[in-house]
This record gives structure tokens, C-alpha cells and sequence, in this order.
């Protein structure tokens, strides 16, 4: 089979399984659902968090020269600093006005459709693309290296994708996204994977000086919506028993992904 043909279906394997997952989560009952949203946005923190501190960052500085150490740490810098500016013209045009006060108080008193919080889904969208558009370049780059290691690349791609996304499509739920638009845009960022594959496939070699960028600037927008959109979300709630749950699941989100990413690791991926 060829060898573009076969990086396109297996760059799309995450991405469907991914949607799929995701999919199975909106099949809840509304009460189900809505129950779970919360404990689906701790999980979340700890699997971003994970994502970006133990596998797209250190695989930035894999083969890197110390002298663009500096130039890629910054990248991670001026990607957080972005995201932030970025949310606020977001929250800027929704609001087309200076100040978004009125909205952060509906917030705060239960509604889930404030514009802060439509523009952390924005972010997760925009994060995702970014992340699955690598992942398609790392797909692609093991195919052409070895038919069977690129196989087994984009099988662990989509290891690690299928929780994240169910934890993203929760964000987005949680966001005020209807069912039918979080389905939608998490099929849309999916699809950036097969874009990054084929990409790759006739310029690999300009994109390869690229990628630590590509990696740094993923990892930039999973660590902004982690700490600046998420976790002041868990704050609203105090009791000893939410924030033990709340606990748990970031650690959880922060085993499954690393346990993942030492498997892959383990084959040597």
C-alpha cells in the first residue's frame, strides 16, 4: 500500500477513536452528564498538565543544541503570554465592551455559558489542533522511518488522545457548547492530525527544524488552560469531600497519562 495512503488512515485512527470516546460521553442521560462534567474537568487538569510537562515538553529538547534551550523555553513563555491575550480579545468580542463583570457573576452563581468560560473551550479547541497537528508530523516522520514503528506510533498516539479528549469534550460541554458543536469541533481539531501527516509526508525535512516549536507552543496552550481556566474553577467548591474528589481525579488524570507515555516508552516508540 502506499506509503502516503497509509500514514492518512493511521493519522486518522487517534482522531476517530478519540470522537468516538468522546461520542460514547454525550450518549449519557443529561443528568448523568451533567453530573459527570465536573469530576471530567479535574481529570482534565491532571491529563493536560501531564501531557505537557512529561511528554510535549521533554520531547521538544530531545536532539536540541544548549544553545536553543533559551529560544525554546522562551517559545513556552511568549505561547503562555499569547493564550492569554488571546482569551481576552475572545472575552473582548463577546462582550464588545471593556469590562465582563456581569458575565463572571452569572458564572459564579451556577450557569456554565459565560463568555470567560466559552473562551476556555476555544482555547481547548485551538490546543488540540496544535497537539494533534504534531502528533500527525510524529506519525508520519515514524512511517518514514519504518512502515511497522509508524504503526506502532499512531496506535500509542491514540493511547494517549482517547482520555484527554473525553476530558476535553467535557471542558466544552461545561463551556456551554451545545452536544451537536462539541461533537463538531472535536471532529474538526481531530482532522488536524491527518493535515500534519500529510504535511509532513512531502516536507519533513523543513518542518523537522520546526517541530521542538510546534511541541513547545502545544504545550504552552495545555499548561494556560490548565492553571489559568480550570483550576480557579475547582475553587467554587470547599467542602472536604469535592476537594478530595477533585484531587483524586488530577491525579488520576496525571497516572493514566504518564502510565501511557512509559509504556510508549518501554517499546521504544
Amino acid at each position: 500500500m502506499n506509503l502516503l495512503i497509509l500514514i492518512i488512515i493511521f493519522s486518522a485512527v487517534g482522531g476517530v477513536l478519540s470522537v468516538v470516546a468522546a461520542a460514547m460521553f454525550l450518549l449519557l442521560p443529561d443528568k448523568q452528564r451533567n453530573a459527570a462534567l465536573p469530576h471530567g474537568v479535574s481529570f482534565a487538569i491532571g491529563a493536560l498538565l501531564t501531557v505537557a510537562f512529561w511528554g510535549l515538553i521533554p520531547q521538544a529538547f530531545i536532539d536540541v543544541k544548549p544553545e536553543l534551550f533559551q529560544s525554546l523555553s522562551g517559545t513556552i513563555l511568549v505561547g503562555i503570554l499569547l493564550f492569554f491575550v488571546l482569551e481576552k480579545l475572545l472575552i473582548w468580542r463577546h462582550c464588545h465592551s471593556g469590562s465582563c463583570e456581569a458575565h463572571g457573576d452569572e458564572h459564579e452563581h451556577g450557569h456554565n455559558h459565560g463568555h470567560g468560560a466559552k473562551s476556555a473551550g476555544t482555547l481547548i479547541i485551538v490546543g488540540d489542533g496544535i497537539h494533534n497537528f504534531v502528533d500527525g508530523i510524529l506519525i508520519a516522520a515514524a512511517f518514514l522511518t519504518d512502515v511497522q514503528l509508524g504503526i506502532v506510533t499512531s496506535l500509542a498516539v491514540a493511547a494517549h488522545e482517547i482520555p484527554q479528549e473525553v476530558g476535553d469534550f467535557a471542558i466544552l460541554l461545561a463551556s456551554g457548547y451545545s452536544k451537536s458543536k462539541a461533537l463538531f469541533y472535536n471532529i474538526l481539531a481531530s482532522l488536524s492530525t491527518v493535515f500534519g501527516g500529510v504535511l509532513a509526508y512531502f516536507s519533513l525535512e523543513d518542518l523537522q527544524d520546526y517541530l521542538p516549536y510546534f511541541l513547545a507552543l502545544a504545550a504552552s496552550s495545555f499548561i494556560y488552560i490548565a492553571v489559568a481556566d480550570l483550576i480557579p474553577s475547582l475553587h467554587k467548591k470547599t467542602d472536604m469531600k469535592t476537594s478530595l474528589q477533585q484531587i483524586a481525579l488530577i491525579a488520576s488524570g496525571v497516572l493514566l497519562i504518564g502510565l501511557l507515555h512509559t509504556l510508549v516508552h518501554d517499546i521504544d516508540i
